[in-house]
């Protein structure tokens, strides 16, 4: 069964503004209780060492979880806040692609607990995070 409020297609979920566009994040899968990404590790996601920046993996935890944690809800009543997240920076990666995968620990009425695992292109772990949503009332 289905957490997703209504059944969304990856098209519906094309990244068009902001930090994830600029990092090239993009999604890849929506499953029943999960929601994929991935973001190349590359000059944009680099840190001074040649290695994957730790804000760049954070920031792809943050939009895997922020997205799916407002498909949960109904938009037109609720907007989904970020509170506060964690990672644990587990290996390092120079190239290719890292891939995020966001699923819930908690749905509430009004806040989630997201889970987010990223790994490198061999499924090596490369962070893990934590992700807490607030879920307020759509402004009127």
């Amino acid at each position: 069964m289905s957490i997703w409020f209504k059944p969304y297609t990856l098209a519906d979920l094309t990244i068009r503004i902001g930090m994830a566009k600029h990092l090239g994040i993009e999604f890849t899968e929506i499953g029943p209780d999960f929601l994929r990404g991935r973001m190349p590790v590359d000059d944009r996601t680099h840190q001074p060492y040649g290695i994957l920046h730790g804000g760049a993996s954070v920031a792809l935890a943050e939009t895997l979880g922020s997205y799916a944690a407002m498909l949960v809800v109904d938009q037109s009543k609720y907007h989904c806040l970020g509170q506060e997240i964690n990672a644990n920076h587990i290996r390092g990666v120079s190239s290719g692609f890292v891939i995020g995968t966001a699923r819930p620990v908690h749905i509430g009425r009004r806040s989630h607990v997201w889970e987010i695992r990223i790994a490198d292109e061999r499924d090596k772990l490369v962070c893990i995070s934590r992700l807490t949503m607030a879920v307020v009332d759509a402004p009127t």
